[in-house]
């Protein structure tokens, strides 16, 4: 299983249930990895997606919400529920994509983590755990990129020990 996040410098990753940057080639590196492949996510990330589900993907929702029905997902209700559907899945076509509870949730899971990393520090109101403090050793790094006046690099961290669902 692996992770996908944009974060600021402090590992923010969101403020008022929406992304922090606007940034369209991170949003094309998050479709070209996850085209295809199975996304995880809770309830209130799923219903802040512009369009809902995500195209051409497994959506898996982990929701406490006994109430939230939508036929175009699967929802699940615990991490037993969550682990048992996902073992119908290759590991690596995984990918856990927010919010920050089921991030810091599923991290210590994830094989690979997916971060772009945005050179700034902007207002917000959640946050996630910095991967390399929960063990992930770098792996590559992209050369720094600019756009809408940001800099930010695509970085791949790899966990060396991820925990076995």
């Amino acid at each position: 299983m692996n992770l996908i996040v944009a974060v600021a410098k402090n590992y923010a990753i969101g403020k008022d249930n929406k992304l922090l940057f606007n940034l369209p080639k991170d949003l094309s590196f998050f479709k070209e990895k996850t085209l295809n492949k199975v996304v995880v996510m809770g309830e209130k990330t799923y219903f802040s997606l512009p369009k809902r589900p995500l195209p051409n993907r497994i959506n898996i929702v982990l929701s406490d919400n006994l109430n939230f029905v939508d036929d175009r997902v699967i929802i699940v209700h615990s991490l037993d529920e969550l682990f048992k559907e996902l073992k119908k899945y290759n590991s690596d076509d995984i990918f856990v994509c927010g919010g920050a509870s089921i991030y810091n949730l599923l991290m210590d899971y994830c094989k690979l983590a997916f971060i772009t990393e945005v050179d700034a520090i902007v207002p917000a109101d959640t946050y996630i755990n910095n991967v390399e403090k929960k063990g992930f050793v770098l792996q590559n790094s992209s050369e720094p990129m600019e756009e809408n006046n940001l800099s930010f690099t695509f970085k791949t961290y790899v966990n060396e020990n991820p925990k076995c669902f």
